[in-house]
């Protein structure tokens, strides 16, 4: 059984939703999913403590934070973040870059990558900002496993997130629609598939 990393940074707490749902199809599709959380020291106490944040920080603590000794553990990984300006958030950014000892020794070499992402509004970034965090796979040599249109009936449907790039979420708070929720799924269940066949 295929042991996949998903590894993301959730302030509002729709990243860790979207997050969940992949764990779900992952789990699905014979994986064993492993949710994992990326630390955010520099947040600003005032800002952990505001509505919204607050809640979002409760829920997901249970999840246990990401490490980067970890990452080479995992068959597979998939990486996510809310968009900032069109790429990805500085606390993942910061955890890139403390894999820097791994590229050197081509620990993540042949795994399988995928990528997720959300924003606010329906052109804030969905697309460049899997583009920018995909950079992290090519100098790693990891295999990049999109959705593509075949996966995930959705993707042709869909009026919110969701993609052939990868799982995306239109962040209004009212949570995944449930397109996105089946195009997460149905990644996680091909992602699954995919690492499996790659661990092989």
């Amino acid at each position: 059984m295929t042991s996949i990393g998903i590894v993301y940074y959730s302030m509002y707490g729709a990243t860790y939703e979207l997050a969940q749902a992949i764990a779900d199809g992952v789990e699905k599709g014979g994986g064993t999913a492993h949710l994992r959380k990326v630390p955010d020291p520099l947040l600003p106490d005032e800002v952990k403590e505001s509505d919204g944040v607050r809640e979002s920080i409760a829920a997901q603590d249970e999840v246990t934070t990401a490490t980067v000794d970890e990452l080479p553990e995992f068959d597979g990984i998939v990486f996510g973040s809310p968009t900032r300006f069109g790429s990805a958030t500085s606390q993942l950014q910061s955890f890139f870059d403390q894999t820097g000892p791994l590229w050197a020794n081509g620990s993540l070499l042949g795994k399988s990558a995928g990528f997720f992402t959300g924003a606010s509004t329906a052109h804030g970034g969905h697309e460049s900002t899997i583009l920018t965090m995909s950079t992290y796979a090519f100098h790693h040599g990891m295999v990049i496993v999109p959705v593509g249109y075949a996966v995930a009936g959705g993707v042709q449907s869909t009026r919110s997130g969701g993609g052939p790039y990868g799982p995306t979420q239109l962040g209004d708070g009212e949570g995944l629609t449930d397109e996105e929720r089946e195009i997460a799924v149905d990644y996680g269940v091909h992602f699954a598939q995919v690492t499996e066949k790659l661990a092989a």
